[in-house]
């Protein structure tokens, strides 16, 4: 049995999932004064972002199943002790790779969310989920909070915040990615910069798409 598949996580995790799905409503309406063009717009913009998800506040965005399964195994398969999470929300993310790094011996995950009811909410759900001691919360902009004080080698990094920012948040950690990181960009269809970026044949990445949802890269060299 893995930490992932514990009774403890998997029950927490299932009701974490099933509160997603029931809010799938509940984002929709948050958005439904705007325009399809202007969420497209403000999905894009690297300004006004927060203007979009500061509606979602108490909205879980989070990943699918199938990519929390993938985050698993890519940490676990990279033997990953040090993980960098843009865009914490409830945590559920957070959980999967915590939970790697509990069955990989321990290490780091720094995660960042600027919405603090969200920050609380992670802290809780890594509480109940026991894997607390393993997650270090910044709260506040990912551009300041991602700065500085990041570890020497990072193995993962998950990007499922603002997406205008992915290129900016790659910025920030890509000289410390070891030859191999792992680099998943949730939603990175709304991030055009970055696919081009990470997918253009001089970039230091081979990099793929998964699932419909994610870019999978990885970093060379």
């Amino acid at each position: 049995m893995t930490t992932l598949t514990s009774p403890k996580l998997a029950g927490l995790l299932d009701r974490l999932f099933a509160q997603a799905s029931a809010a799938v409503q509940e984002t929709r309406l948050a958005v439904a004064d705007l325009s399809d063009q202007e969420q497209a717009r403000l999905m894009r913009s690297r300004t006004d972002y927060r203007a979009l998800y500061g509606r979602f506040n108490y909205v879980p965005l989070a990943v699918s199943r199938e990519t929390g399964a993938l985050l698993y195994m890519l940490a676990r398969g990279a033997r990953a002790r040090n993980i960098v999470e843009f865009g914490t929300s409830f945590g559920i993310s957070t959980l999967h790779l915590a939970a790697a790094l509990r069955d990989n011996g321990g290490g780091r995950l720094i995660t960042s969310e600027f919405e603090s009811s969200k920050v609380t909410r992670a802290r809780d759900n890594l509480v109940a989920g026991g894997l607390d001691d393993l997650v270090e919360i910044r709260e506040g902009d990912a551009l300041q909070t991602l700065r500085a004080g990041l570890p020497d080698a990072i193995e993962l990094v998950l990007l499922d915040g603002a997406k205008a920012l992915y290129p900016d948040i790659l910025d920030l950690v890509e000289s410390r990615l070891k030859p191999g990181a792992f680099v998943v960009a949730d939603n990175a269809d709304y991030s055009p910069d970055y696919l081009a970026r990470v997918r253009a044949p001089e970039s230091g990445y081979i990099s793929t798409p998964f699932g419909g949802d994610v870019e999978l890269s990885m970093r060379l060299g």
